[in-house]
């Protein structure tokens, strides 16, 4: 079968599709950059103001340039609205805005020819950097283009405002563009006429893609750069506020790199009063990264990244010192009454107090509603289901306290809150207090060292397991994969407490379909 665009080797329950590469790497950064804000985002500058502050980030940029250039680093990525920050309105940021050639049709170097473009100081600048630094350099601007009132979709104002990644080479030369399909809420910023697949080359790795922060949640072209062109290694700028318990930058950018086995270079703002942090580089085999929501300050993340060259099929057949508990092996979720016998119900025929063993109940998360079933004593197996979607989870915890709480939730349908897109989730979720109307908050800490093996029918093939411990900690499933229609993964011998385990499926094709 095909999943994820790749192709998986079934062998039971064990199996993990990781890519295959020499022994062949290259040196990556990505910089969280506490970007300089203009306070009054929303009243029109100049254009010299907009420069002066815009130099005030630039000269930050330079000096991660200069000290990602001393490790030997070959491409730098930044975030996303890290030049001018946010807040802006369509009129306000029109200052901040440049006119950017398509690298298709114009070969240029802004660093030696400054003057072929008006207009192009942060083009000059962000050339010098990537000619000066010897490595390819992604930085995250606004850009503008004229256009005719004979163009039917030209704005009133007679400009196009685009949110843009520009790409230099280590010559300086800029190589390629790419502009937002997916904007958040950007009013200050037009959608393209055309949704753009943008893919560079590199003499050191080869082929990147590049989208930019809503992108990754939907399919164009986050999903089809992977799946249709085969792209392996991805630029990801982001200004990410985030949504905890499911959505947190590292939680859910590592569970899109680990789901389809590639490279993801994430740099995000650094602004914790916007609930902005948690940036990595996330390759398949590890995933440096960091989140910090106490620190003021950026941060520059390097790494050796391995070249990946295909995919390969990995079988994990475990050793005994590798087996999941005696319990988890025990339990065949495959037989359906075992649910039963245990208590997992998905429906009660009577009404049950939130103490009794299989509490079925319903709370908002994420801003949908979740239905939910809670976890009593220290091992259990608990289904709960939403419209078509069934979860399952088989679990042990190292101890069981009445008043730590944790739920199994389930959602199969339409999200319509700060964007609309259909999702199938089954989360494994720590309570947020000690009455079950708190599951589904917020909540970052937890002591309870949890075993499981978490399922679900999934109808979507795009599925992104992610796993959240004490601390915001993130780490990979032990084990993987699909088996008789349900998508799985299982996590034993934690060091820190578990907070969220989730089957984030994306159903892209109902996005806009109910």
């Amino acid at each position: 079968m095909e999943t994820f665009g790749l192709r998986w080797l079934l062998l039971g329950w064990q199996c993990l599709v990781i890519p295959a590469w020499g022994q062949e790497f290259y040196t990556a950064a990505v910089y969280e950059h506490a970007a300089v804000l203009n306070p009054s985002g929303k009243i029109p500058s100049t254009r010299q103001g907009a420069l002066r502050h815009m130099k005030k980030n630039l000269d930050i940029y330079q000096e991660q340039v200069f000290a990602a250039s001393k490790q030997g680093v070959k491409i730098i990525v930044f975030p996303e609205d890290g030049l001018q920050g946010f807040q802006f309105n369509r009129t306000s940021i029109f200052p901040y805005l440049e006119p950017i050639p398509d690298p298709n049709v114009v070969r240029w170097n802004p660093c030696l020819h400054p003057s072929a473009y008006n207009g192009t100081e942060v083009l000059h600048q962000l050339s010098c950097m990537a000619r000066n630094g010897s490595m390819y350099l992604i930085a995250n601007m606004g850009e503008r283009q004229t256009c005719e009132q004979s163009d039917p979709k030209c704005p009133p104002d007679g400009r196009y405002q685009f949110n843009t990644n520009v790409v230099f080479d280590s010559e300086g030369t800029l190589t390629a563009k790419y502009q937002k399909w997916n904007l958040y809420f950007e009013v200050a910023y037009d959608t393209p006429k055309t949704m753009q697949h943008i893919i560079f080359n590199t003499p050191f790795a080869g082929r990147f893609g590049v989208f930019t922060c809503f992108d990754i949640l939907f399919y164009e072209p986050a999903v089809s750069l992977i799946e249709n062109y085969g792209v392996k290694q991805i630029i990801f700028p982001t200004a990410w506020m985030n949504q905890l318990p499911l959505l947190s930058a590292i939680e859910f950018h590592q569970a899109f790199a680990a789901a389809f086995g590639i490279n993801l270079f994430a740099a995000n703002q650094h602004h914790p009063e916007y609930n902005m942090t948690g940036s990595g580089i996330y390759i398949p085999l590890d995933f440096p990264y960091y989140y910090n929501s106490e620190s003021s300050e950026g941060k520059l993340l390097v790494a050796k990244v391995p070249i990946i060259t295909s995919t390969q099929n990995y079988s994990l057949q475990q050793s005994k010192s590798q087996m999941t508990s005696a319990f988890l092996e025990e339990t065949n979720y495959l037989e359906a009454s075992l649910l039963q016998k245990e208590g997992g119900k998905q429906e009660q025929t009577g009404p049950l107090e939130s103490s009794d063993p299989g509490y079925v109940f319903h709370n908002v998360m994420m801003f949908d509603n979740y239905t939910f079933i809670s976890l009593t004593g220290l091992k259990g197996n608990l289904q709960v289901c939403s419209n078509t979607l069934c979860c399952h989870v088989a679990y042990e915890r190292s101890n069981y306290t009445p008043s730590n709480l944790y739920a199994l939730g389930a959602y199969d349908g339409l999200h319509t809150v700060d964007g609309t897109y259909y999702t199938q989730v089954c989360a494994l979720v720590k309570c947020a207090g000690s009455s079950y109307d708190t599951c589904g908050q917020s909540v970052t800490t937890a002591s309870d060292i949890i075993d499981f093996r978490l399922w679900g029918n999934f109808s979507t093939t795009h599925i992104y397991p992610a796993i959240l411990a004490d601390g915001m900690k993130i780490y990979r499933a032990d084990t993987r994969g699909w088996t008789n229609n349900n998508y799985y993964m299982t996590k034993k011998g934690m060091s820190a407490g578990l907070v969220t385990a989730v089957l984030y499926g994306r159903w892209y094709e109902k996005d806009y379909c109910c």
